[in-house]
C-alpha cells in the first residue's frame, strides 16, 4: 500500500482530502501539526506529502526543509496566502507545487497525479545511463539528486536538479518554456512560463560562482532555453 501524507490543522480539510486520496487508491496518513507530519513522514515513507503552510509546532516550510535533507519525495504546499514571494520561497526550499486555499479537492488530486507523473518522466529520460550524466566538468546523479562541478557539490533544489538533468540530457537542444513547464511541472500544473524563467534565473545565480567553460545555459529569446556545449 502506498501512503499519502496529509498535514493540516483543519480537520474538515483533512477529512475531505483523505476521502479523495482513498478514491485514488492510496492510504491517507493524517497529521494535525508540523511535528506530527514530520514523524509520520519518517514512519510511513509516503509517496506524496501534502503540507499546510500555517500549522502549529512547526510550519509547513520548516517541515519541507527537514524532509528535503534526506528525501526527494514530492511535496505540495497548501496555504491560504497566495503572495508570489511565498510561492517562490516554497519552491526554492524544494516544494514541487503550491496550492492556494480555497481549493477544489479534485484539483489537489490532479496536482498529486502530476507530480507522480513527473517523477516517473524525469527518471525515464533515455539520453542518460545509470541515472548519471557527465558533461565536461559537470556530473549530475539523479539517484542522489546531486550536481558536482569539478567535484564540488553545488547545492540545488530538487526542481533545479531536474531542470539541469533535462537540459543536460539533451545538450544544444532548445526547449521552449512550455516544454520545460510540461515536462518538469506537469500538464496539470496551474502555473505559467514565468515559473520556468524564475527557476532558470536562480539556477544561473548558483552556477555563476563556479567555472564552467565547456557549457552554459543559453536563453533563446522568444523561445526558451538550452544547455549549450562549447566545443574546443
Amino acid at each position: 500500500m502506498e501512503y499519502i501524507l496529509i498535514a493540516d490543522d483543519n480537520e474538515d480539510i483533512t477529512d475531505i482530502l483523505a476521502n479523495y486520496v482513498r478514491r485514488e487508491g492510496y492510504e491517507p496518513i493524517v497529521a494535525a501539526d508540523g511535528l506530527q507530519a514530520y514523524e509520520a513522514y519518517k514512519k510511513y515513507a509516503p509517496c506524496v506529502v501534502l503540507l499546510d503552510v500555517m500549522m502549529p509546532n512547526m510550519d509547513g516550510f520548516d517541515v519541507c526543509r527537514k524532509i528535503r535533507k534526506d528525501s526527494n519525495v514530492p511535496i505540495i504546499l497548501i496555504s491560504a496566502k497566495g503572495e508570489d514571494f511565498e510561492k517562490i520561497m516554497g519552491l526554492d526550499i524544494g516544494a514541487d507545487d503550491y496550492i492556494v486555499k480555497p481549493f477544489s479537492p479534485s484539483e489537489v488530486m490532479a496536482r498529486v497525479r502530476a507530480v507522480l507523473r513527473r517523477m516517473k518522466t524525469v527518471t525515464e529520460v533515455p539520453a542518460a545511463t545509470e541515472q548519471q550524466i557527465i558533461l565536461g566538468n559537470m556530473r549530475i546523479n539523479l539517484d542522489e539528486y546531486t550536481l558536482y562541478i569539478d567535484e564540488k557539490q553545488i547545492k540545488l533544489t530538487k526542481k533545479e536538479i531536474e531542470t539541469m538533468w533535462m537540459l543536460a540530457s539533451n545538450p544544444n537542444k532548445v526547449f521552449t518554456r512550455d516544454n520545460l513547464l510540461d515536462s518538469l511541472w506537469g500538464y496539470d500544473y496551474y502555473g505559467d512560463s514565468r515559473t520556468v524563467d524564475s527557476h532558470i534565473k536562480r539556477l544561473r545565480a548558483k552556477l555563476e560562482h563556479v567555472e564552467h567553460k565547456d557549457w552554459s545555459i543559453k536563453t533563446i529569446w522568444g523561445v526558451g532555453y538550452k544547455l549549450e556545449v562549447i566545443k574546443a
